[in-house]
C-alpha cells in the first residue's frame, strides 16, 4: 500500500502512518492531512465587555492602529471584531507568567497608556517591568477579564527580520555622474556626494568622477561606466529648473528612465541625485541649505545599495 504524500509509515503490522507536516496519526489513507500553515487562516480572541466599555476599547484599540474587520450587531448581540498586522499563539510549558492571556504588543508603550488612560481611566494599571526584559500595563475589562498592552526595552528585538545595507564604503568602488549645467547647483552636490563618500570609508582612488554636458547625458554615461566593471555603484547628480516651456518636463522623465533602466539592465546599483525643482530657490535648499544636500543622500543610498547587493548574492548561493 503506498503512503499519501508526506506520511511516514511508523507500524507496518497495524498499518499507522503519522504525516510528516504536523505530526497527526491516522490508521486509514481516505482521510487527507492537509498541511496547517496551508489551512490555518487566523486566530481569534472573543472576550466580553459591558456596553459602555464596548465603545471604550473599541475607540481605544482604533487609536493604536487595528483594523476594523466585519462585525455584526443582532437582537442578540454586538461584535467588532479588529485585525493586527501580526499575532502569534504562545504556549508555555513550565511556570506561567502572571500575564493577561490577550497580550498586545505596540510601538510606543508610553503613548498608549496616555490613550487608554483616556478611555478608561482607573481600570488602567502602572507601567511595570517585567521578567522577560519588557514593560507592560494591564487593563481591566471585568472581573476576569484583562487585556495586557506591552513593549520591549529594546525596540530591535520586536523588529521583523530583514536584509539590510550597511553605511561602510570601505573596498567598494563608485562612480559619480554629475552634469556642469546648472554647474553652481551641481557641484555642491558633487561636494556633498564626496564628502558623504570619504566619511563612510571609501578611498579617493575608488571614485571616479565623470563630467557631462547636461542631465540629459547622464543615462548614458552611467551605463558605460556600470557596464565597465570598474564600479560597483554609480551616482547620478544633476540639477533641472522649470522653464517657460514644456522643455524640464522632457528631459526630466528620460533621465528618470535612462538611469533606471540602466540600473535594472546592468545589475549595479545606481541612485538618484538628480534635482528636479520649480526654481532656483528651491534648487538651493536641495544643494546644502534647509532641506539638506542631495548628493549625500544619493551617495549614502549608493553605499547601502552595493552593501544589500552583496548580502542578497551570499544569501542565494547558500541557499538562503
Amino acid at each position: 500500500m503506498e503512503s499519501p504524500p508526506g506520511a511516514a509509515q511508523l507500524n507496518s503490522s497495524t498499518e499507522l502512518y503519522s504525516c510528516a507536516s504536523c505530526a497527526i496519526r491516522f490508521r486509514s489513507f481516505d482521510v487527507v492531512c492537509v498541511r496547517l500553515e496551508l489551512m490555518i487562516r487566523s486566530l481569534t480572541f472573543v472576550r466580553q465587555t459591558s456596553p459602555e466599555k464596548f465603545e471604550q476599547l473599541s475607540a481605544l484599540l482604533r487609536s493604536l492602529g487595528f483594523e476594523d474587520g466585519p462585525g455584526w450587531n443582532d437582537e442578540h448581540s454586538k461584535g467588532a471584531p479588529f485585525l493586527a498586522p501580526m499575532g502569534s499563539l504562545e504556549l508555555v510549558n513550565g511556570r506561567v507568567p502572571n500575564e493577561p492571556d490577550v497580550l498586545i504588543e505596540v510601538r510606543d508603550l508610553d503613548t498608549a497608556h496616555q490613550l487608554a488612560r483616556r478611555q478608561f481611566r482607573d481600570d488602567v494599571g502602572e507601567i511595570e517591568d517585567t521578567a522577560w526584559k519588557s514593560r507592560i500595563f494591564n487593563l481591566q475589562l471585568g472581573a476576569n477579564s484583562r487585556i495586557g498592552f506591552w513593549a520591549f526595552n529594546n525596540p530591535e528585538k520586536s523588529a521583523p527580520n530583514a536584509v539590510e545595507g550597511e553605511l561602510n564604503a570601505g573596498g567598494m568602488r563608485f562612480g559619480v555622474v554629475v552634469s556642469r549645467w546648472n554647474s553652481f547647483i551641481t557641484e555642491r552636490l558633487l561636494q556633498g556626494a564626496l564628502d558623504c563618500l570619504r566619511r563612510s570609508g571609501a578611498k579617493s582612488s575608488d571614485i571616479q568622477i565623470v563630467r557631462v554636458p547636461g542631465s540629459f547625458e547622464i543615462p548614458s554615461a552611467a551605463r558605460l561606466l556600470a557596464q565597465s566593471g570598474t564600479v560597483d555603484a554609480v551616482i547620478a547628480l544633476g540639477c533641472l529648473i522649470r522653464g517657460e516651456t514644456t522643455h524640464y518636463e522632457h528631459i526630466a522623465t528620460e533621465v528618470t528612465r535612462g538611469i533606471g533602466q540602466s540600473s535594472q539592465e546592468t545589475g549595479i546599483p545606481h541612485s538618484y541625485g538628480v534635482l528636479t525643482c520649480e526654481n532656483l530657490e528651491q534648487a538651493i535648499d536641495r544643494a546644502g541649505l534647509k532641506s539638506g544636500n542631495k548628493g549625500w543622500e544619493a551617495a549614502i543610498t549608493a553605499v547601502e545599495m552595493v552593501s544589500l547587493k552583496g548580502k542578497l548574492k551570499r544569501g542565494a548561493s547558500d541557499g538562503r
